[in-house]
């Protein structure tokens, strides 16, 4: 998918143990054109620019994974930083 001109772009910056769980689960974003292979070229030393659909895709990811119990408050944070980033792409939207 090729973002056009109005299309928004957020970047977001992962923690480390973050960083470690998407690399782990990229197996699960091989649809999502070329996500994967971002996440897993990430060294977490700088933030990655996404888009609505980058985030819908490892929303999808993360959410998955709530009903594991040994990562349970990373699956929360990271839906928590995911949800913040969606709804800035919503304001700026909706600010135009």
């Amino acid at each position: 998918m090729k973002p056009e001109k109005n299309d928004i772009k957020i970047s977001l910056k992962f923690d480390f143990d973050e960083l470690d769980l998407l690399q782990d689960n990229a197996w699960n974003m091989s649809e999502s054109f070329c996500l994967d292979s971002r996440i897993c070229n990430m060294t977490g030393k700088r933030a990655i620019g996404l888009y609505s659909w980058d985030l819908d895709c490892l929303h999808d990811v993360i959410y998955s994974l709530k009903n594991k119990e040994e990562d349970q408050v990373l699956v929360d944070r990271l839906l928590i930083k995911l949800k913040t980033a969606m709804d800035e792409i919503y304001t700026q939207r909706n600010s135009r």
